[in-house]
């Protein structure tokens, strides 16, 4: 019998070998054609021109309008490019990409080829699955035009049907590459939003946006947004309307006030036919963030930015933990509408001394009345607290800070880390208290478990690896498996990974790493 089944496993080997079930493809501008054979010595010549001439193997709709239910066909059948396959795209410009109607039994990868910088104008996705997109320089600067376009979209189509599964990670997206020299108008009207996403189950990861109008706004449903540098937007740093989204370990910095948009770090809204803050926001994770409203004072067209706003309610099984949130306005952290929701170990500091501020923790009613109701504020440092009565709300363990000189490291140059005097080490509850810090550390370290978003230690952290850094592999999901424990009532949640260290300075020296309508921005 053991023989037998070693006999069909050599069949199955032999009729299926690994290398046959994935293959690389290569487009290279400079020295590529489109007779090419996609090999790497006759690569093709642009990503544009691959998509165009249809050389992958996908599915689409059996027939439109799209409607929930209806069945995948072949589409492009026979085509080169299969799932599995991945396309190493080299140094040079790539088009406009364009992928619609393209549903991938599997994923095909497109990427840089390690060494090379491949440019592409725009990216979108319309009606699609199963793509993976790695290491692109996207920005309206490859190919100006009169279109301040969205850079990176995840369309979800009423005609053509839903995006889902699609990660966009490692890539560059800016509007242009230098704002120093930008005037109030240029960063008004002539910014581009980074990325829109409509689709469920959506990741967008580990990219560096810069020198843009609104960050990264996600509608669709367990996304995944994690790990990247937003830095220099003129809208809001990240929007999230979409249900079971986890947005952790990014940093949102350099906001420029220049219309009258009430610029957010993070903002969300509930929204139905009836209108803004009629509905509900369910299973939001907020962790381990930075948002940070300047580095320097000087800056030009410097603002006041409401750190974590979401005034339209109902927000609901919310998790905002291990959040820094360093800006100079009344809104630090404010729920208005909460039910269920726990807002543990943070950090909410103020910038400066000046009005609006200092910035607070606030969980609110509803703009119509309702109270909110079963929400824990904890383990919070803060410079103000403003919490309505509402039903069952529970505060306790949080520090006021007025003297940040008497816990922090160095407060002048944004490091909120906790010095080993501070009040706040050992002072916290373990109830509802995250099991890692914004650093990943093991909570706790000592006695007890601090208060904030960092957990004080000496030399190397004592317990689990705390050096947690997920693999950017190529899962193709916004299913987080960390997220699971944070959200009490929301589907299961798988491979989120925990994100890792971003360290900003007051230089504003950070490491490498969206639709704007609508709402109450």
């Amino acid at each position: 019998m053991k023989l037998e089944r070693w006999i069909l496993v050599l069949i199955g080997a032999t009729l299926f070998p690994p290398a046959a079930l994935a293959a690389t493809f290569y487009v290279d501008p400079a020295a590529g054609s489109a007779e090419g054979d996609g090999s790497a010595s006759r690569p093709w010549r642009t990503l544009h021109e691959v998509i165009e001439a249809n050389l992958y193997e996908t599915r689409t709709w059996a027939s439109l309008p799209y409607e929930e239910g209806a069945a995948l066909v072949p589409r492009n059948a026979g085509a080169p490019i299969r799932p599995g396959d991945t396309i190493l795209l080299r140094s040079g410009y790539h088009g406009s990409i364009f992928i619609q109607s393209s549903y991938n039994d599997g994923v095909i990868t497109i990427a840089a080829e390690p060494g090379h910088t491949p440019t592409v104008r725009r990216l979108h996705f319309q009606a699609a699955s199963g793509w993976v997109v790695r290491g692109l320089s996207v920005s309206y600067a490859h190919a100006p035009d009169d279109d301040y376009d969205t850079l990176v979209w995840i369309e979800s189509h009423g005609w053509r049907g839903p995006s889902h599964h699609v990660t966009v990670e490692d890539c560059d997206i800016f509007t242009g590459d230098d704002s120093s020299a930008w005037t109030r108008e240029d960063w008004d009207q002539r910014t581009c939003n980074a990325v829109s996403v409509d689709g469920d189950d959506v990741t967008i990861r580990g990219n560096r946006i810069r020198n843009i109008n609104f960050g990264i706004s996600v509608s669709g449903r367990r996304a995944l947004v994690e790990r990247n540098v937003i830095d220099g937007f003129a809208g809001d740093g990240m929007r999230g309307l979409g249900d079971y989204g986890v947005f952790q370990y990014n940093t949102v910095m350099r906001c420029f006030a220049v219309n009258e948009n009430h610029d957010d770090g993070f903002q969300s809204w509930s929204r139905t036919d009836a209108g803004v803050g009629t509905g509900e926001v369910v299973g939001i994770v907020l962790r381990g963030n930075t948002i940070i409203n300047y580095l320097d004072p000087d800056q030009p067209f410097r603002g006041t930015l409401q750190g974590i706003g979401c005034f339209d309610g109902f927000f609901v099984d919310w998790v905002v933990e291990n959040n820094v949130i360093l800006t100079d306005h009344w809104h630090g952290i404010t729920l208005l509408g909460a039910r269920n929701c726990r807002v543990v170990n943070n950090t909410v500091l103020d910038l400066n001394a000046d009005r609006p501020g200092p910035p607070w923790i606030s969980i609110g009613n509803h703009k119509d009345g309702r109270p909110s109701e079963d929400c824990v504020v904890r383990n919070n440092l803060t410079t103000d607290l403003n919490l309505d009565e509402g039903v069952r709300i529970v505060e306790d363990h949080n520090l006021i800070v007025t003297d940040p000189a008497a816990h922090f490291v160095d407060y002048a140059a944004r490091d909120v880390h906790l010095l080993p005097s501070s009040p706040a080490i050992d002072s916290g509850s373990p109830d509802l208290a995250p099991d890692l810090d914004r650093d990943e550390v093991p909570r706790p370290q000592g006695a007890g478990f601090d208060l904030g978003a960092y957990e004080w230690h000496e030399g190397d952290p004592v317990g689990p690896d705390a050096d947690a850094d997920a693999d950017a592999d190529a899962d193709i999901g916004g299913d987080a498996d960390a997220a699971a424990d944070a959200q009490p009532d929301g589907p299961p949640q798988d491979d989120a990974g925990t994100g890792g260290e971003t360290t900003v300075d007051a230089a504003g020296d950070a490491p490498e790493a969206a639709d704007g309508g609508g709402g109450c921005g």
